[in-house]
């Protein structure tokens, strides 16, 4: 399953840590430093990835992967 639609848009899912860094294209110890100051609003990781609503946090922190904001 591709990560983006075929409009270049995110797709909201459950993704793995590792697979967001990838999506961002960082490193884990970079991934985590830019994820740090809001841990306890995205929670632990529900087994092995990290559910819909999380990831939601993670994009409204961050920005969509791939996207500039100018």
């Amino acid at each position: 399953m591709s990560e983006k639609t075929e409009e270049g848009k995110f797709m909201l899912r459950a993704y793995s840590p590792k697979e967001m860094r990838n999506l961002y294209g960082v490193s884990p110890r970079t991934f985590k430093k830019w994820t740090e100051n809001f841990k306890n609003e995205i929670g632990e990781v529900k087994g092995k990835f990290y559910t819909v609503a999380q990831v939601k946090i993670i994009i409204e922190k961050l920005g969509a992967p791939g996207i500039v904001e100018l």
